[in-house]
């Protein structure tokens, strides 16, 4: 079954078993007057119209490249669980502004055995529905999927939050049924958050995961016994299902264009094989293959470069003897905010240990591990 097939199929999964569960335990919670079961079956309903957008939204994503989209409509995925997320948000925000309106003017609820009965099911069926739908997100790549999978497991812990307040009510007859109304909200809050934050991290462009980062290199290091190093590595997200990348490769300044050539195709393909990654431009760093003075150079960059723990990586030296100069690229830890301060005292050092050769170095970004 395809990608598109699975997430409808789920998601109707879904829509089912929350309509069900919404409808017993809004009837349950109205006859026994308990707000905290009233407000599990309203965030069920939210749940429902969520796995309703993920089948439009990725209806929309699943639509063929265009002139005007020429790398497809993927990202839609991404705009669904923004709805999502705002959606969520708003019952969470409603159920807060209910349950603060009942500890002001409290109603005791009227529990049974009826009602129990109802609230473990629920809970084991949201534990079974949140399995399936987050495994089934995960193995398709789907952030809604696995935002309603990780809601289900809220919904348990909701549920058995409610059981346990209707236990202790009927035990002690104390009830505690408007504060956890509070709490239901504040955790169905901070879900919505999450998601939303999530979803805006992937359209701003987040950092490539480390996991294909580190394959994509090792991928092409493994492969080509030309190339002795990967860097530079950016993956551009137009959907789950539509990785486009590029990255720099250091090759021997001996290679022809006719090789390079050869090389840069090869790459392009392997790497899609692999991950499944489109590379659409591999750029060259040439490493000097005959030239002593180049070796003691780049040794020594690479000495003064180690003395600040904040340089994470050093690459891409090459000395050109006909220009007399050498250029390098320095990448340096985001965390530190006057980066530029530390990559001119290494430019204003190197030039004093080699004022007869140009030093050119490039402060470069931390793109991927």
């Amino acid at each position: 079954m395809d990608r598109e097939k699975k997430i409808i199929q789920t998601s109707i999964i879904g829509i089912i078993a929350n309509l069900f569960l919404s409808g017993f335990k809004a009837g349950v919670g109205l006859l026994s007057h308990s707000v905290a079961i009233v407000l599990d079956a309203v965030n069920n309903l939210s749940d429902a119209l969520s796995s309703i957008i993920t089948i439009v939204g990725t209806k929309l994503a699943s639509r063929a490249p265009d002139k005007d989209h020429p790398l497809g409509h993927g990202r839609y995925e991404y705009l669904t669980a923004m709805v999502i997320a705002v959606i969520v948000l708003y019952a969470g925000f409603a159920a807060l502004v209910e349950s603060i309106k009942k500890i002001i003017h409290p109603q005791t609820p009227d529990y049974s055995v009826v009602t129990i009965v109802i609230v473990v099911v629920a809970i084991f069926v949201k534990l079974i529905l949140g399995t399936y739908v987050k495994k089934t997100g995960e193995k398709v790549k789907s952030d809604s999927l696995i935002a309603s999978g990780t809601d289900a497991f809220f919904d348990a812990i909701i549920s058995t939050a409610t059981l346990i307040a209707a236990i202790i009510f009927m035990l002690t007859g104390l009830s505690l049924e408007s504060y956890l109304g509070v709490i239901i909200s504040v955790i169905i809050l901070k879900a919505g958050y999450d998601i939303l934050m999530d979803t805006i991290s992937e359209l701003l462009g987040k950092r490539i995961d480390s996991e294909l980062s580190k394959k994509v290199k090792s991928t092409v290091v493994d492969s080509f016994e030309e190339v002795t190093g990967v860097y530079d590595l950016v993956i551009h997200n137009y959907g789950p299902d539509r990785l486009v990348g590029s990255l720099h490769v250091e090759v021997p300044d001996t290679m022809t264009v006719k090789e390079l050539d050869k090389l840069e195709r090869q790459i392009g393909d392997k790497v899609f094989q692999e991950t499944g990654v489109i590379i659409t431009g591999v750029s060259v760093y040439s490493v000097n293959t005959s030239n002593y003075e180049s070796a003691k150079i780049e040794a020594k960059v690479r000495e003064v470069c180690g003395k600040y723990k904040e340089i994470l990586e050093v690459h891409g030296f090459y000395f050109d003897e006909v220009e007399q100069s050498y250029r390098f690229d320095v990448i340096i830890d985001f965390d530190i905010k006057d980066r530029k301060s530390i990559y001119d005292k290494v430019v204003a050092e190197l030039s004093e240990l080699y004022p007869q050769y140009k030093a050119c170095a490039t402060l470069d970004v931390d793109m991927s591990d």
